[in-house]
């Protein structure tokens, strides 16, 4: 049976902002990513942080290119670009992909803000992206899930500015938008994805819980909006997509091969703590 998205799913999509996709991993693909990021000491020592704002620290890893290691089969699959290419109707390519690690007790939060109002400034010209979050843990409202503005994605791009270390959202105008949208807690259990658009309003709360709530989210955009200028993140890169398959062939091993994966350094990634203006 194909993990595609339906029509259904991506008439929603176009409603709301966001479709989630349950069980698009099954059991066994899941523990086998679960097992290679928490074994993996490289993404550890890759990982940096973004202070909330709120006297938490968010830690993530985020590299640009997918590579052939667990990850990259993760952000390669035909169920993923598939579908990718359904919602923005016609071919994408891998912008990026990191590892959101919210531990437990000590996790941060993220601030209200859209995807696209951090990737507006590396030349990108048409909200024509989508995020894919892919739950690694179970995520609840008590270890901070995501939580989105259902509807807010048709607002258009809202200017950011600084929170923390991180770039939110003009808050004044999402205060407003709370007043009119559904707020919506996507909890989700481990193999799930949530698929959302670029300019969807979300956020999450701190982790106070004693569970961790690690994430990965591969980012894609159209060919056809290839970005004007260089910047952080690459511009078209034609992508080879991979059978479903080839997730299970790769096997836990691979995901210390550190050459493969395109490590984004802290120093580097700009995208989430620029004034917007």
């Amino acid at each position: 049976m194909s993990r595609v998205l339906s029509d259904d799913q991506i008439r929603q999509y176009r409603a709301d902002g966001y479709t989630l996709a349950r069980g698009l991993f099954d059991r066994d693909e899941i523990e086998l990513l679960h097992r290679s990021a928490k074994e993996d000491n490289e993404l550890d020592k890759r990982s940096f942080g973004r202070a909330d704002g709120e006297g938490g620290v968010v830690r993530l890893s985020l590299w640009n290119h997918p590579g052939d290691g667990i990850y990259g089969q993760f952000a390669r699959c035909e169920r993923m670009v598939k579908s990718c290419e359904r919602l923005l109707e016609g071919e994408v390519y891998h912008y990026h992909s990191k590892m959101i690690l919210k531990d437990a007790k000590v996790g941060g939060a993220w601030a209200w803000h859209q995807d696209y109002g951090y990737w507006y400034q590396n030349g990108v010209l048409f909200p024509l992206l989508t995020s894919v979050f892919i739950a690694v843990d179970p995520c609840t409202k008590q270890n901070g899930c995501l939580q989105v503005l259902k509807g807010s994605h048709l607002c258009g791009r809202i200017n950011h500015v600084l929170t923390g270390d991180q770039a939110g959202a003009d808050r004044e105008r999402v205060d407003e938008l709370m007043k009119r949208l559904e707020l919506v807690y996507v909890e989700m259990e481990p193999g799930d994805a949530l698929f959302f658009d670029s300019n969807l309003l979300h956020r999450s709360d701190q982790n106070k819980s004693d569970q961790a709530r690690w994430s990965m989210i591969c980012c894609y955009n159209a060919a056809r909006n290839d970005p004007y200028k260089e910047s952080h993140h690459p511009r078209y890169t034609p992508l080879h997509v991979v059978p479903d398959s080839a997730i299970r062939s790769v096997g836990v091993k691979r995901f210390s091969d550190s050459g493969d994966v395109a490590w984004l350094e802290d120093r580097k990634d700009i995208s989430a703590r620029r004034l917007e203006g």
